[in-house]
């Protein structure tokens, strides 16, 4: 079982966890603006590397607050989490 810590609740069992996808990707300000490819790029065309990715993680069965995680993609290693106001930690992979 994978711990998860949660930045109001503390350390967690990941089954109260949902994965929300890479983290940092802004959204078009006008989406009915943007062609279907940049749309389409937006949605689906993230990022996938072996080692640490910043991605979005909502607390499903607790406070339900979203906030960031850096895992490790190959061991799926938490080496951090942080608020969504606050910078991403300088963590060297």
């Amino acid at each position: 079982m994978l711990l998860i810590h949660c930045p109001w609740c503390g350390p967690r069992d990941e089954d109260e966890f949902a994965n929300g996808g890479e983290a940092h990707v802004d959204r078009p300000n006008l989406p009915e603006t943007v062609s279907a490819q940049d749309w389409a790029d937006y949605l689906f065309m993230h990022d996938n590397p072996k080692g640490l990715l910043a991605e979005r993680w909502v607390h499903s069965f607790g406070c339900r607050r979203w906030f960031h995680a850096l895992r490790d993609t190959a061991s799926h290693r938490i080496a951090a989490t942080y608020r969504i106001d606050e910078t991403r930690p300088d963590i060297a992979s």
